[in-house]
């Protein structure tokens, strides 16, 4: 653990997979990233990543987000490297850092943004860095990307967000329909950031965020059947949770999953169809894949 003061991780990676360590970095830290950003260290080649925080640091549990990412994605963990800095106004410099998100009708801004929403938008107050999915991420922008389509035709009434990092899905489905929304994740954290962003956000009526991996907590069954999954996770868990997702999925209803890569569409697309669930549409964000699936 590192001592207090404002602390630099730095890692580099290959460029299509800038996105997910970023993410990691972000998330690991409990006390959440004052600053991100990532370049290209030479024409074409790798890109540095670096994440300002706030000490103290825990550096085996960013070591430990790394690895876990690195696993998911099939590739070996990068090397961290975590120095101090010399102290300066981070937050005001990560506020002119981090501009609102407009994913279809969801404008997505930090406490900074405030009122800044066009006509019409519907609007979500999440902060940067405090847990993964503030909308910033391919994946987490494709997935808002499908919920306003599929909000244009039907009005879902038991929603599910599967992985709900800060919980930006859960507070979309909540927004567009005023119901009960489930939200779950496998690190505490990220449910509590999720409860904290349902209370700014007035929406703590409506979504529910629960600690569990996967479908393992007893209420998720008592919830089902599901007419609209969420799952922004990564390939591995969307493969391994297929069966289950199709299990607690009610007739006629939708699967939304993200957090996969291109190259990684054939293999988890094959895990679903094996449970009788069909690609309904396939959106391409960079390197990140978001898909819409039905039975």
């Amino acid at each position: 653990m590192t001592t207090t003061g404002i602390w630099q991780a730095v890692v580099i990676v290959p460029p299509p997979l800038a996105p997910a360590f970023e993410e990691a970095l972000e998330a690991a830290s409990e006390a959440g990233a004052l600053a991100c950003s990532r370049f290209e260290t030479t024409p074409g080649g790798p890109w540095s990543i670096q994440v300002l925080l706030q000490g103290p640091v825990d550096k085996k549990a960013l070591e430990t987000r790394l690895a876990l990412a690195a696993a998911a994605l099939d590739v070996p963990a990068p090397i961290l490297s975590l120095s101090p800095v010399p102290e300066q106004d981070w937050v005001t410099a990560s506020y002119r850092a981090q501009p609102p998100v407009q994913a279809g009708r969801f404008f997505v801004h930090g406490a900074h943004d405030r009122g800044t929403a066009p006509g019409g938008a519907i609007t979500l107050e999440v902060d940067a860095g405090r847990a993964f999915g503030n909308g910033r991420h391919e994946t987490t922008y494709g997935c808002l990307l499908a919920l306003d389509h599929l909000a244009k035709t039907r009005r879902y009434r038991q929603p599910l967000d599967l992985g709900c990092g800060a919980g930006v899905l859960a507070l979309a489905m909540a927004r567009l329909w005023r119901v009960p929304v489930v939200a779950t994740d496998i690190d505490p954290w990220a449910v509590a950031v999720a409860r904290d962003n349902a209370r700014r956000n007035h929406l703590h009526p409506w979504v529910r965020p629960l600690l569990s991996d996967g479908f393992a907590h007893p209420n998720l069954a008592a919830g089902a059947p599901y007419d609209l999954i969420m799952a922004n996770i990564l390939a591995r868990p969307l493969q391994r949770l297929a069966p289950a997702i199709a299990q607690h999925l009610a007739p006629g209803g939708r699967v939304v999953l993200s957090g996969l890569l291109a190259k990684q569409d054939a293999q988890v697309r094959a895990a679903y169809m094996a449970q009788g669930l069909y690609l309904r549409r396939r959106r391409l964000l960079g390197e990140w894949l978001t898909l819409e699936l039905t039975r």
